[in-house]
């Protein structure tokens, strides 16, 4: 079997610019656009470069992981796993696992899907034509 951690510091950038933004968003952002749906959005690539920060796992693989890691967190919203735990008074549970489940926050994760897949195809393409590096590639 083969090894698969595997280190990228590029990624590492991305998670921490995107952990950062996503923090100014949930502190300074109180609208019902970027905070409720951009969040989402931003939320699955975060943790898809996350994981690729450390794991040389396939982009589309990794991509339904987190993805499907990302639906299974709404549907526990829905069946209002924070109650059933008895942390509704615990605000981190509330962030962390949410109290609210969307149908528009199944799109907005898809969109993150989507996006992961587009910026897979965009940098291969750039490599492509000239060998470019990008920030994955540091």
């Amino acid at each position: 079997m083969r090894n698969r951690f595997k280190f990228n510091p590029g990624f590492l950038i991305l998670t921490i610019l995107l952990f950062t933004t996503e923090v100014l968003i949930a502190l300074y952002v109180h609208d019902n656009i970027i905070r409720p749906y951009i969040g989402d959005v931003l939320v699955v690539i975060l943790i898809y470069c996350f994981i690729k920060s450390f794991f040389d796992f396939p982009v589309l693989k990794t991509a339904i992981g987190v993805l499907i890691f990302s639906f299974v967190i709404e549907i526990l919203q829905y069946l209002k796993l924070v109650e059933l735990l008895g942390l509704q008074r615990s605000k981190a549970a509330n962030i962390i696992i949410g109290n609210a489940f969307e149908w528009i926050d199944i799109l907005a994760y898809t969109g993150g899907f989507a996006m992961i897949l587009l910026a897979d195809k965009v940098i291969a393409k750039i490599k492509d034509e000239g060998n470019h590096p990008t920030i994955i590639d540091l």
